[in-house]
């Protein structure tokens, strides 16, 4: 997907009343702001991996906190966050395990939506 393309899903998502909730702050901005954006994408890898890559995640639906990492709020700003939400907003369907494109789609979302929580022209570190 082109990054235009994933811009523009991202800004759709974001006008959802539940997904325009979100933001970056207090320890989860922190953490961004202490270990950097590399090592938090380093975490959304390994995170995707575990708990939204299985064809069957456990406790789908539920596998995602709502605060305790940046990744995790912004699988929820970005709907990124369980296997129904990939389905409905990214088209990309459950029962099966995400293939590497899609993880790295999934990913590179939420690396987009923390570093967007940031000013322009000044990116997270």
């Amino acid at each position: 997907m082109a990054e235009d393309e994933l811009d523009a899903r991202l800004q759709r998502i974001g006008q959802h009343p539940f997904r325009a909730k979100f933001r970056l702050r207090g320890r989860d901005r922190a953490v961004v702001d202490l270990r950097g954006i590399a090592t938090v994408r380093t975490h959304a890898e390994e995170l995707i991996a575990r708990r939204l890559a299985p064809a069957e995640p456990r406790n789908d639906g539920r596998q995602t906190p709502y605060r305790g990492h940046p990744v995790f709020v912004a699988q929820h700003a970005t709907a990124t966050c369980c296997r129904s939400c990939l389905q409905r907003w990214h088209g990309i369907p459950a029962g099966r395990p995400l293939d590497e494109a899609e993880r790295g789609y999934v990913v590179e979302a939420i690396i987009r939506w923390i570093s967007g929580q940031y000013a322009p022209g000044r990116p997270p570190p």
